[in-house]
């Protein structure tokens, strides 16, 4: 009966959002507060009726309720309960009504948060989201149900994928999900300005913050979906241009173009139309992401293999919801304020030519995920575009991208002086020349090309401490005046330098540990060595070991340097009875900021006695590829705890400029 009464809120969540989208429009066009109001009650409603469906299906899940189609088959009683938990959102079905809870629930958000916004427009977002939330209900009710009942009810489930029971991503998805969505309130709000014919300042300001909330979460999301692959899969990378990771980082570069060129929106009136585009993209982006992963035309460990029918469902999704509004931004964009005029040098322009690389970049990584699909459609022949392709394409624009990224801030607007930012960041510019010069010395074997990518990272650091220098006018003014400075800096600004010097350790990371990672692999006994860069590899013993659904090999390894034993690493090599399936999980020895990273492989029979694969790489730096992005989204998020930005007031008393 409860599963029921899950089946009942799901249906009534459609029905209410279909009131939000009518009520609110018909109070926009009567012009009755009364009715817009009834529209923002019926969004927080549907917001409750889809919280309450996702809770039931989370007890279905708990107590193993085989009854459920979606429960048999992405569960299984021996599972430990955060996976039971987990496997709420494990499969296509549950993914959806997590979805449909992240698209509901920023729907009220706008509601109960933008007191702010004036009447008109706020009943047009409202409507707008109203009417994707009632697209995507209706998806979930008739084609994707987590809730259909079996008729033969098994004794025990299959189980969830076991590379997917891991914790980190058991809280991937809904980070990634909050941001994938958070991007539809963006899509909402374009839509109601080119409805009203009004993007100006003030809309780049109410865009803002929900853009900033999005890309944050989204950072946060790619991040654990990189580390559960780093350490998970056990091939000892992080990022494979897989095109469900190239799914979802599409959306993440189009936010961070969108949140630069609100800014010369907001500031100078300018790039309206194209910050207007860049909403709509965003968004769109992210549907063709589920579209990807849930078609079927994908091959991943983290896709939903699903029937092609409803992935055909979901492409017309996506065709109706963003075909109507760009369109609408083509009957719109040439009415569209200009904005004001700027020189080529200029804050302005720096953050056009960002957006222009960032536009680049985003439309190579959808050249090399959808070009395969598309030639093996057209042809029958497949074809494989991997890291070759993208390292020769983006990584060249993201190089561009970060040489400019320090000067940006410290050029003037509409009209800057090179020559003065040059001087202010001379000391930068030395001290990543530095860095540069002095790995390609020192750190062996040398390799100009990574050498070359720390002095950039050291660049993006240096820069981001000059633009702090500048705005306290350290050294400029007495020592007490810069501290009072300092202290009265607004959080915004913080935001902005830890998001820019993130990226810098994100990048001194992934050269560091790409460019002078050390591996080895071999065959052994217990008591066999293993060399891998400084460190000698024992194995100890091979112990059985009993887990709650799974059996396992676990490798006891001692790692030591010099002699000195440093850690005591213990890989395992488990299978799980329920799914037949064996997976490796990988240990990790955290030195610093390195990684000594262990995986225990197959058992090897012989005439003698046994012997196992042990495969270790040293991975240098390798903890500064996850910390760079965790310190963005620091960034993100301190700048959205700014009152300025967030409610789009003005500056304190007393704020540093």
């Amino acid at each position: 009966m409860i599963v029921e009464f899950g089946s009942f809120a799901l249906v009534l969540a459609l029905c209410l959002s279909l009131a939000q989208a009518g009520l609110s429009a018909t109070g926009r066009w009567r012009r009755s507060t009364l009715l817009a109001g009834a529209g923002e009650g019926a969004a927080l409603a549907a917001f409750l009726s889809v919280a309450l469906a996702f809770a039931v299906l989370m007890h279905a899940f708990i107590t193993s309720d085989f009854s459920v189609a979606n429960v048999a088959a992405n569960s299984h009683t021996e599972k430990p309960l955060l996976y039971r938990i987990a496997g709420t959102w494990g499969s296509h079905e549950g993914s959806m009504l997590l979805w449909c809870l992240a698209l509901t629930g920023f729907g009220s958000a706008i509601a109960g948060l933008g007191r702010n916004l004036p009447r008109d427009l706020k009943a047009l977002t409202v409507m707008t989201q109203g009417i994707l939330g009632s697209v995507f209900l209706g998806y979930t009710v008739l084609a994707s149900n987590p809730f259909l009942r079996l008729l033969d009810i098994p004794v025990e489930g299959r189980s969830l994928n076991p590379l997917l029971q891991d914790p980190a991503l058991a809280v991937h998805p809904p980070f990634l999900y909050a941001g994938y969505v958070g991007l539809s309130v963006v899509f909402s709000f374009a839509v109601a300005a080119l409805i009203e014919g009004r993007v100006d300042a003030a809309w780049a300001r109410w865009v803002r913050p929900w853009t900033l909330a999005a890309w944050s979460l989204l950072t946060v999301g790619i991040m654990l979906g990189a580390f559960w692959a780093y350490y998970e899969l056990g091939w000892g990378g992080w990022w494979f241009w897989d095109p469900v990771e190239n799914a979802s980082f599409m959306p993440w570069l189009i936010a961070t173009a969108l949140l630069h060129s609100a800014i010369v929106t907001e500031k100078r009136g300018a790039l309206s139309g194209w910050t207007v585009f860049l909403a709509i993209a965003g968004f769109t982006f992210s549907m063709l992401g589920a579209f990807l992963v849930r078609s079927g035309v994908l091959t991943s460990v983290h896709a939903f293999a699903v029937d092609p029918t409803r992935g055909a469902l979901l492409l017309g999704i996506l065709a109706v919801t963003a075909g109507i509004a760009f369109a609408l931004f083509a009957w719109r964009a040439p009415v569209l304020a200009p904005g004001g005029v700027f020189a080529p040098i200029s804050r302005e322009s720096a953050l056009v030519l960002n957006n222009i690389l960032l536009a680049a970049a985003t439309m190579t990584v959808l050249m090399g995920t959808l070009y395969p699909l598309i030639r093996e459609a057209a042809t029958g022949e497949p074809i494989s575009v991997g890291p070759p392709f993208f390292n020769l394409t983006f990584t060249p624009l993201m190089v561009a991208l970060m040489i400019l990224l320090p000067a940006g801030p410290l050029l003037s607007w509409k009209r800057g002086d090179a020559r003065g930012v040059y001087q202010r960041l001379a000391v930068a510019a030395l001290a990543a020349i530095a860095v540069g010069l002095l790995a390609f010395a020192l750190v062996s074997p040398r390799k100009a090309l990574a050498s070359a990518g720390l002095g950039i990272g050291a660049w993006l650091i240096a820069g981001a401490l000059v633009e702090i220098a500048e705005r306290i006018k350290l050294r400029k003014v007495a020592a007490a005046e810069s501290w009072r400075r300092l202290t009265r800096l607004p959080r915004g600004s913080w935001g902005m330098t830890l998001a820019h010097a993130g990226l810098g350790l994100f990048v001194i990371g992934a050269c560091f540990e790409t460019g002078w990672r050390v591996e080895a692999a071999e065959t052994l006994a217990q008591g066999g060595h293993l060399q891998v860069g400084a460190y000698e590899l024992t194995l100890d013993q091979i112990v059985a070991i009993d887990g709650p659904n799974f059996d396992a090999e676990r490798g006891l390894i001692t790692a030591r340097k010099a002699g000195v034993e440093i850690c005591r690493p213990a890989p395992e090599r488990r299978f799980y009875p329920a799914g037949r399936q064996t997976t490796s999980e990988v240990a990790i020895c955290t030195l610093g900021l390195n990684h000594l990273y262990v995986v225990l492989g197959e058992r090897r029979g012989g005439n003698g006695a046994p012997v196992w694969l042990v495969r270790a790489y040293w991975n240098p730096l390798a903890l500064l590829i996850f910390l760079g992005p965790l310190t963005m989204a620091l960034g993100g998020f301190l700048s959205l705890s700014d009152r300025r930005l967030r409610l789009a007031v003005g500056k304190r008393s007393g704020a540093v400029a």
